[in-house]
């Protein structure tokens, strides 16, 4: 198989995104070419198109985004045995070293040397996978079942970050749930966040039925909408109280913490009545929060409304420093867990869930937008406003590859 061209997306800066033809060579080795059928933009994206940069990472040569990938295997390396031309595949990005301590444990998402494609984190950079085709390694692609669609494929990887999220977590178990509704007591679930991470976790606990009450908060009344379709119980966060008005911006740094401490505690009782409200048990806090936000607030409004011993699971990357009403947690034993992408266990665990057809109405309402690679600026534009030229709500925007079949 000689070397070929392939359409490609390829940032070069801030709003600077061109489509362009990039060689792609026939895989060698334990690689396969993979012929990239639909990508959700993700956050990262978002902010590489946007400004150029994602926190510290700057864009200092032209880079292909793109990680949430799925398409068909179009040719296999020569020491490939598990897949074959034809078969259906999600990619996992992150490329480990492989050797150290923490990839033996399993928790190669946090090796040192991790490199993950779209990321300008290392250079030169390491393209992703908007593009016709790519190769990439064999045991990194995930063959899909026939009943997961192409889309559904997309959405493996932020699946992921949220199993993996909720199993660090450690959310009871169905006996531990039974024994607290027998006190008389509710085992609750809060969730900031409507977007697609919000959507796919709270779907993921629904269908895992750990929890007595699942509530999932937000200030975007629409999207709370599509999470209400979707049997979930939403309450909506006020974006302001009118009694409580903020400080200026120039009062001093105690004033303005003393202030959002003061508002997150009145969100927390707030969030806690709504729980008690829709849990026939008393509700004295949430047993799981999992913010997928990152705004401070909601991380303080988050710990104020844990129950005893509780969890409050870190998913959103938001503010590099935050003020936390750290002892309001110690005093009740909540722990405060940071969670990065996934590990080893959650790429067949999120097929096995999309697979499992549980998830098939979240699919539906999360993938809300599906444009053509060549129209790649507007996807990045409709993901960016958050809602469409006709005014409905942006969650998840799908970049499709052209039809495979007449490649095969």
């Amino acid at each position: 198989m000689a070397e070929t061209s392939a359409t490609a997306l390829v940032l070069h800066g801030a709003k600077d995104l061109r489509v362009e033809q990039r060689a792609v060579s026939a895989p060698t080795g334990a690689d396969v070419q993979v012929a990239v059928q639909a990508t959700g933009l993700c956050g990262s994206d978002l902010h590489y198109y946007s400004h150029g940069r994602n926190g510290d990472f700057v864009v200092r040569e032209p880079m292909c985004l793109g990680h949430e990938s799925a398409g068909t295997v179009t040719a296999v390396g020569p020491d490939v045995t598990t897949l074959k031309v034809g078969d259906r595949v999600a990619l996992e990005v992150g490329l480990a070293c492989r050797k150290c301590a923490l990839c033996k444990q399993g928790r190669y998402n946090i090796c040192k040397a991790m490199q993950f494609r779209s990321s300008a984190k290392m250079f030169p950079h390491l393209d992703g996978t908007l593009m016709e085709r790519t190769n990439h390694p064999a045991d990194l692609c995930y063959a899909l079942p026939s009943n997961v669609s192409d889309a559904g494929g997309a959405l493996v990887e932020p699946l992921a970050v949220c199993l993996h999220a909720i199993r660090r977590s450690r959310p009871p178990t169905k006996d531990e749930v039974a024994l607290a509704k027998g006190t008389g007591e509710g085992t609750a679930a809060l969730v900031f966040g409507a977007g697609a991470i919000g959507l796919l976790l709270a779907s993921s606990l629904a269908a895992a039925e750990n929890f007595s009450t699942i509530i999932v908060a937000d200030i975007d009344a629409a999207r709370l909408k599509i999470a209400a379709s979707l049997g979930l119980k939403t309450t909506l966060i006020p974006r302001g109280d009118p009694a409580n008005p903020p400080p200026p911006k120039d009062a001093p740094h105690a004033d303005q913490t003393a202030w959002a401490l003061k508002n997150a505690q009145s969100v927390a009782a707030t969030l806690t009545e709504a729980a008690n409200a829709a849990d026939a048990s008393e509700v004295t806090g949430f047993s799981r929060v999992y913010d997928c936000t990152g705004v401070p607030a909601c991380v303080q409004a988050g710990i104020y409304a844990s129950a005893p011993g509780g969890v409050l699971v870190q998913v959103g990357m938001g503010n590099p420093i935050q003020t936390l009403p750290v002892g309001a947690a110690a005093l009740r034993e909540v722990d405060v867990i940071g969670t990065f992408r996934y590990d080893g266990h959650a790429y067949p665990a999120a097929i096995a869930l999309l697979a499992s057809g549980k998830l098939a109405a979240t699919e539906e309402k999360v993938v809300t937008h599906r444009v053509s690679l060549e129209d790649g600026a507007r996807a990045f534009n409709l993901a960016g406003a958050g809602v469409d030229e006709d005014g409905h709500p942006v969650v998840k925007v799908i970049i499709e590859g052209k039809a495979q079949a007449a490649r095969l």
